[in-house]
């Protein structure tokens, strides 16, 4: 038994570290049919579980562009055996990657940090995971053109977590138009969720505005700049990173803004974190894509203090990725203790809405605005 965090910000809880099944490349499609079906704009949603090279940014982006384009092709394959290569042919893909893709989630990691004491050791790992983050105020760097790349190379709108650093140069399209106003202090790490369109171009970055437990060590929290939803060729897209989809009143403020694919990078691997997306899938009227990583202990380094007596095949975070639909229904995974892909293809995303919506609109008929409102300070 060795200590684990299943739980995001969990510490000094004891999981069992279970031998990993063969790593297979899964793809699961569901065909979600509508009466009000749109044939000019049929949708394919990816989930991809799969784990970085934890620490290594450069390895991490290389492995992020081949991954996007592996999902691009199986989702066109797919929409071709799905709707035929007319349709197959104008469909629209979302691909989304787990949270803390680039480059980790320090599953195990007390960075030597207690109550009144730090460690040198914990110190250097900081600068070590400080390093691998990425800068994204640099738009038009080497590191964020290269993950920009990945979604243009291949026609597809993305989402992938990222510790974000603040200390880079400044480069591309100002803040206010794709992200919070205020860059952030030059050793402060941030937790984030990015936005691409099919063309390269950063619609969203936004960060998790709580932290959970330990990770508020090494994570700052998101701002006013934060609560925001991304125009895209799929629709407007959302990403409520991890628990953050237990926060009611951050969930409402993204419903206020009319999501309609919920997108949920994730570390959670507990089985109940279904339940959790399945009722916002149905709260929020909209298209719930949920993605954790698989890994085991070969993808942290080799001189990772968390894991010491762990096997290289030993699973460390066992995944969980699922996509449901509006009313709930799970259309793909959940996809357990293995690396893969989950798709669904889905004739028609706002007539699937619409539909789901004529009985319950939480920002609509349902709503009790004479009662009930959400203030949002503008000015945090």
């Amino acid at each position: 038994m060795l200590p684990c965090r299943e739980g995001p910000g969990h510490s000094n809880r004891t999981a069992l570290l279970i031998p990993t099944k063969p790593t297979t490349d899964i793809i699961t499609v569901l065909s979600v049919s509508t009466a009000m079906s749109d044939p000019q704009r049929p949708t394919v949603l990816v989930a991809v579980q799969e784990a970085p090279i934890a620490f290594n940014l450069s390895a991490s982006i290389a492995k992020l562009q081949s991954l996007t384009s592996q999902a691009a092709s199986k989702a066109r394959r797919d929409a071709q055996a799905e709707w035929g290569n007319d349709a197959a042919s104008r469909a629209q893909i979302l691909v989304v990657f787990p949270e803390a893709f680039l480059s980790a989630y320090p599953r195990g990691m007390d960075f030597g940090a207690t109550v009144g004491s730090r460690t040198d050791q914990g110190r250097a790992w900081f600068r070590r995971y400080h390093q691998s983050s990425v800068p994204v105020s640099d738009v038009e760097g080497a590191e964020m053109s290269a993950i920009r790349k990945a979604a243009s190379d291949n026609g597809v709108t993305l989402v992938v977590g990222v510790i974000e650093r603040c200390d880079g140069p400044i480069s591309g399209p100002p803040r206010e138009q794709w992200g919070a106003t205020a860059r952030g202090g030059s050793g402060t790490l941030y937790c984030a969720a990015l936005t691409i369109s099919p063309t390269g171009q950063l619609l969203a970055a936004r960060r998790k505005l709580a932290p959970t437990g330990s990770e508020r060590l090494v994570w700052g929290q998101g701002s006013r700049g934060d609560i925001r939803v991304a125009d895209t060729p799929v629709g407007r897209v959302g990403a409520a990173i991890c628990w953050e989809n237990y926060v009611p009143l951050f969930r409402h403020a993204l419903y206020q803004e009319h999501a309609e694919i919920w997108t949920a990078p994730t570390a959670d691997g507990r089985e109940q974190w279904q339940s959790t997306m399945v009722h916002v899938a149905c709260e929020a009227r909209a298209f719930v894509v949920s993605v954790n990583q698989f890994n085991t202990r070969a993808d942290f380094p080799e001189d990772y203090p968390c894991l010491p007596d762990a096997k290289s095949t030993d699973v460390v975070t066992r995944g969980g990725s699922v996509i449901v639909g509006p009313l709930g229904k799970v259309l793909a995974g959940p996809l357990w203790d293995q690396s893969g892909f989950l798709t669904a293809c889905v004739d028609d995303i706002k007539g699937e809405i619409i539909e789901a919506k004529m009985d319950f609109d939480a920002t609509g008929h349902y709503s009790r605005r004479d009662l009930l409102k959400l203030v949002i300070n503008e000015d945090a």
